[in-house]
């Protein structure tokens, strides 16, 4: 076992390898920075060119770049409020509010060392397994990987600022959004409006694109100051050296998250979308002091990053040991084992052990390696955060609609990505959370299939006695009975509610809650006219989702008479409840985001994109023409050579196309606008 562990280290130690190693790690840390890039697109874009390569240098240009892409997600999470990848999704929660205290570099600078830190576990981990694991990951069945999906779900559920409830019911609405498209059970179609487009379930990227990025970069741009507050910029490398010395001050924290992640990760189903999530709630009920979760608390950034990275260690576990990967990401990778002539398994192990642990060296090197480009480049980094908003916005709203269509590259991509823009934006100011409806849409096809085969398998509810799914549930109960006494002990303190849903705004919360109320009624009266096992996880939603929101409503009814008793009238409480929603200049920026899809349908996004950008910095940034037409032009840039020639994106047929074409002048490629 030493022997091969150091044989697979020298066969890193190739300047041949080394090159690709070099070129994975700076990839990584590029792809990982743009929205929808990262993860298992970024493996897929470069598995091609792997062809015909030996392969320990195939797989150092492919897992650096997939160690990497983790590391430099936290950048846009920090500095834009949107979550490049899966895994960086709950580092948005703490990591942005502290960029627009002025404190980017020291939540970099935690993100980063605890990124690199929770990798080198992660490849520790994968190590140690090797020989280890088999007992462990064969422990956990369908029952137990359907209560740990369900722990996490409470755990976010209970980050869930003023009210629990509304943290669950939201996870009720990510479920009920999980069932749309067809089940695993029968060919039957649940709540696809009879369109194409949904049958094959919502799709998870412009949904969280939607969700978190365009709520963010909305309020951006409504406020029209910097990201970081002015007069809140810090010493840049003053805040780079307290961030990485929180990751060292919270060790523990760190290396418990860690080992969370590289466990979480061993369970095929799971994997980023979830981890992050389990490990921020984590941190937070351990915390003495939950206040600032949701604020700007370091631990809320240092928990997912150490999590996330030490994921990738733990992923390949199943899938090199057993040939099972629990994510896209490892079926790419194991794919790419299979391409390359190495069998992935027990074979992988008997015969080719020192490749193995060279895939070991590579997620630990490529962890620290992409941690050390990035704490160099973080000074040019956060100047972002000082940068006008209007500057950003059109920018950022170009990648993150692009990003949108990287996943299927349909017109109703876009859609989905600006309808759920609406909703997390109403949520954001109604006091409700968000974070749980996009765990709840992730994991919720993966638990209804488990929970199915658990029925089937055991013919019942006989699995609940498993000692492993009743300590589960004994967690997942001690777990929201400490989320609701932290609740009212803070209700009672006076202190700002810790997490997502701590706006007060309950004219507008009312309308979400009513809306929701009315939602999972019709959900679950939809469901009544399927057969019994396409219905029943439906109704097992809608019923508590139901009342659950109902209740919310009442609550939200009560308190807006109160506010109207208070402010002697409707029109004063409504006025304040329409100011606090921003919907004065909510409403024209949701009138730029649809004027985009119209634009593309009548003359595609080449024209859209540019013209959208043109357009904001005229009217709504008020800059001179010539620096529009230059920062449109390069918009252009991005989206006829960027997606269109490398990514080799196929972009949506306008209605114009055709006479577009016929109207070029010779010797102009349509390429160049259609």
């Amino acid at each position: 076992m030493i022997e091969a562990l150091i044989s697979g280290l020298g066969l890193i130690f190739q300047w041949h390898v080394l090159s690709y190693f070099a070129l994975g790690c700076v990839i990584g840390v590029w792809m990982g920075a743009i929205p929808g890039l990262g993860g298992a697109i970024g493996l897929v874009l470069l598995l091609p060119f792997t062809f015909g390569m030996e392969p320990v240098s195939a797989f150092a240009l492919l897992l650096a770049s997939w160690a990497s892409t983790s590391t430099s997600g936290a950048i846009t999470s920090v500095l834009l409020g949107i979550p490049s990848t899966a895994a960086s999704q709950a580092t948005v929660l703490d990591g942005y509010p502290m960029a627009k205290r002025g404190e980017a570099a020291r939540a970099l600078g935690a993100a980063f060392t605890s990124s690199a830190i929770g990798g080198v576990f992660g490849a520790a981990s994968l190590g140690i397994a090797l020989p280890l694991i088999l007992p462990i990951i064969l422990a956990f069945e369908s029952p137990e990987t359907f209560m740990l999906g369900l722990l996490g779900l409470a755990m976010v559920g209970s980050l869930a600022g003023r009210s629990i409830m509304k943290g669950i019911a939201a996870a009720m609405l990510g479920l009920i959004l999980s069932m749309v498209g067809f089940p695993e059970s029968q060919a039957i179609p649940r709540y696809t409006f009879d369109t194409l487009y949904l049958l094959d379930s919502l799709p998870l990227i412009p949904v969280l694109l939607g969700l978190f990025a365009i709520p963010e970069i909305m309020e951006l741009g409504i406020k029209n100051v910097s990201i970081a507050a002015p007069g809140t910029a810090s010493d840049t490398r003053a805040g780079l050296r307290q961030g990485v010395g929180d990751a060292f001050t919270h060790w523990w924290l760190v290396i418990r998250c860690s080992l969370i992640g590289a466990y979480i990760g061993m369970l095929p189903g799971l994997g980023a979308s979830i981890v992050g999530w389990v490990t921020y709630g984590h941190a937070m009920q351990t915390a003495k002091d939950q206040s600032q979760f949701g604020q700007g608390d370091i631990r809320g950034v240092l928990a997912p990053e150490a999590a996330n990275n030490a994921l990738r260690g733990g992923a390949l576990i199943p899938t090199v040991t057993m040939g099972i990967p629990g994510s896209v990401g490892t079926a790419v990778l194991m794919g790419a084992l299979i391409m390359l002539g190495l069998r992935p398994g027990p074979a992988m192990l008997a015969e080719n052990l020192d490749i193995t642990f060279s895939f070991v060296w590579m997620i630990a090197f490529a962890s620290v390696i992409a941690t050390l480009i990035l704490l160099a480049t973080v000074e040019q980094v956060v100047k972002v955060a000082m940068m006008p908003a209007q500057l950003i916005v059109p920018g950022v709203l170009l990648f993150i609609y692009m990003g949108a269509w990287l996943g299927g590259s349909s017109i109703g991509d876009w859609i989905s990505c600006t309808a759920f823009g609406v909703l997390g934006f109403a949520m954001k100011r109604g006091g409700w959370p968000r974070p749980p409806v996009i765990l709840a849409l992730v994991l919720g096809g993966i638990l209804e299939g488990y929970f199915q085969i658990s029925m089937r398998v055991h013919q019942g509810l006989g699995w609940l006695s498993r000692p492993i799914v009743l300590g589960l549930i004994v967690v997942i109960i001690v777990t929201l009975i400490f989320a609701a006494r932290g609740i009212a002990r803070q209700k009672r303190s006076g202190k700002p509610a810790a997490g997502e849903g701590s706006a007060s705004n309950p004219t507008l919360s009312l309308l979400l809650s009513a809306g929701l109320c009315a939602l999972f009624i019709w959900a679950g009266l939809t469901s009544l006219q399927w057969p019994p096992p396409v219905r029943q996880p439906p109704l097992l939603v809608a019923i508590p989702g139901a009342i659950l929101a109902g209740i919310v409503a009442i609550r939200d009814l009560l308190q807006l008479l109160a506010e109207k008793n208070a402010a002697g009238g409707w029109q004063i409480t409504l006025q304040k409840a329409y100011e606090d929603a921003w919907l004065a200049k909510a409403i024209p920026f949701f009138g730029y985001l649809i004027g985009i899809i119209l634009v593309t349908l009548v003359a595609g996004q080449k024209i859209a994109l540019p013209l959208f950008i043109g357009i904001y910095l005229l009217r709504w940034g008020g800059y001179r023409k010539r620096f529009a037409l230059a920062y449109a032009l390069a918009g252009w840039l991005i989206v006829v050579f960027f997606y269109g020639e490398v990514m080799g994106l196929l972009f949506h047929p306008s209605y114009l196309e055709l006479w577009l074409r016929s109207s070029l002048p010779d010797g102009i490629p349509a390429w160049l606008i259609v």
